[in-house]
């Protein structure tokens, strides 16, 4: 999954996660560290099945797209979000 609503916006007492807990299926998601879905601090405090594996993506926001103050580009970020998409379809394949 790219960029999961974990809540809505500015409500993260929302979660979106209750089916996440029980989750069996190997799941990657990569998230912006900006995501207003859901941030790093945010995120860490939910109860996520041990199946889910979480990314994140250095001052990404929903669309994983930094800030051009933080240096890095679009192109970087998605850049490495499909190296570890790659990855992790090799790792679950084999």
């Amino acid at each position: 999954c790219l960029g999961y609503p974990f809540h809505p916006p500015g409500k993260p007492e929302k979660t979106r996660t209750d089916h996440l807990i029980g989750y069996e299926t190997p799941t990657l998601i990569i998230q912006g560290t900006r995501d207003p879905f859901g941030k790093p601090d945010e995120v860490k405090k939910y109860d996520l099945s041990s199946s889910i594996n979480l990314y994140w993506l250095e001052d990404g926001d929903h669309s994983l797209v930094p800030r051009k103050r933080s240096g890095l580009t679009r192109e970087e970020n998605w850049g490495a979000a499909v190296q570890k998409i790659d990855q992790f379809i090799r790792e679950i394949c084999l």
